[in-house]
């Protein structure tokens, strides 16, 4: 992230508030929200073996928007360097998220790196 005027990270913060409102309520959402939510099942799915002792459910709402968003851009997206990508999430996790945000961000991430063939 080089500034927060980043037009990149803002368009992340917009998807990672998407994600979030839709933990609680029904909302339009942007395109690259719905393509996130297109992916939900295989992004979640590695989320789920990047983190084991951690259950979707029991995961904070606004860490799992932030590793949905980042899942969605190393798997499926693949427009950014992976190192550009963890970086921005961690950015965003001690942004939005709590103490401990941003190393569980991080460790999930690198998880999934270190188990998918990311080219």
């Amino acid at each position: 992230m080089k500034t927060s005027d980043d037009p990149r990270h803002r368009k992340r913060q917009k998807a990672i508030k998407d994600l979030f409102g839709l933990e609680f309520h029904q909302q339009s959402v942007g395109d690259r929200t719905k393509e996130i939510l297109k992916n939900k099942t295989v992004i979640d799915s590695k989320i789920t073996t990047a983190a084991p002792d951690f259950p979707l459910e029991k995961i904070n709402r606004v860490d799992l928007a932030i590793l949905r968003l980042a899942a969605f851009e190393l798997l499926i997206e693949k427009k950014e360097p992976k190192n550009v990508i963890i970086d921005e999430a961690i950015e965003l996790a001690k942004e939005y998220g709590g103490d401990t945000s941003p190393s569980f961000v991080n460790g999930v991430l690198g998880h999934i790196i270190k188990h998918e063939k990311l080219t």
